[in-house]
């Protein structure tokens, strides 16, 4: 029995050792990061998903994401790939909600298609009244990305403007900053009144370097109000994105890109 009593004394510091390490292990398996993170709100008729999870959608277009905010608002900036409806004849603003019977014709009246929805973030409520009005109307298999817009951009990711957005935002947001990604020469023979110069060409992998950080230091990018709107385009859809996906990962938290050519942002943003 003594023998029996020394044994278990002498084991114990390696059982509990390896019992933390076990817990460490459990842990380490069920952590997540803030990419793959949710609101894990209790009682809600529509599972979320992750940013991680809205991103690889997006990529394979496995389903239809809709952007539930007011058309004005998505033309001024929307995650690239949502659709958007007209809203729901006679609804208050406060309690705008998107039209379903717009979002059946956008689905060419499929209701097991895959549906994703967003708005404007952990407390708005736009999304959840549409997926409850989804769910009445027969609608099986409805998401939504309730961190919304808001985290999209703060985890780095870019928005994208339209044309009318375009047009608002030149006529009343004198702060806004405009970035033309194309190359100096282009730039030269003529831009968009007002524009910035940062060809894509100047981008180097990293934080801080190449045409980025030069921007940063010589005014071209507005390092006193990382929140300020800035709108890029450039020759093609690819080489305004690009330079606007390097500024969004230089914590700028406001940066849309225009599919579209420069003469159709020139005649978008004439006054």
């Amino acid at each position: 029995m003594w023998n029996r009593e020394v044994l278990a004394i002498q084991w114990r510091p390696t059982i509990l050792l390896l019992l933390a390490m076990s817990v460490a292990t459990a842990r380490a398996q069920t952590s997540t990061t803030i990419h793959q993170a949710t609101l894990m709100e209790p009682d809600q008729k529509t599972m979320e998903v992750s940013t991680e999870e809205l991103q690889r959608i997006l990529g394979d277009g496995s389903a239809v994401v809709f952007d539930v905010r007011p058309p004005q608002e998505f033309a001024v900036s929307h995650i690239p790939g949502a659709k958007n409806v007209s809203p729901k004849p006679g609804v208050s603003m406060s309690l705008y909600v998107s039209d379903v019977a717009e979002i059946g014709r956008a689905l060419e009246g499929d209701k097991r298609r895959a549906i994703i929805l967003y708005c404007n973030g952990p407390f708005c409520g736009k999304s959840k009244r549409v997926a409850t009005e989804l769910l009445d109307a027969g609608y099986t298999n409805v998401r939504r990305y309730q961190l919304g817009i808001p985290v999209w951009r703060a985890l780095g990711g870019v928005t994208q403007v339209e044309p009318d957005g375009i047009r608002r935002i030149v006529a009343s947001d004198r702060t806004a900053v405009l970035i033309d990604a194309r190359e100096v020469a282009e730039f030269k023979a003529g831009s968009v009144a007002n524009a910035r110069n940062l060809p894509r060409s100047g981008l180097k992998p990293g934080k801080d370097v190449g045409e980025v950080k030069a921007a940063k230091d010589d005014g071209r990018l507005p390092m006193e109000d990382h929140n300020t709107r800035i709108l890029v385009f450039g020759a093609t859809t690819d080489q305004a994105r690009a330079v606007a996906e390097a500024i969004a990962k230089e914590a700028f938290h406001n940066v849309s890109f225009f599919d579209g050519s420069v003469d159709q942002f020139k005649a978008a943003a004439r006054p």
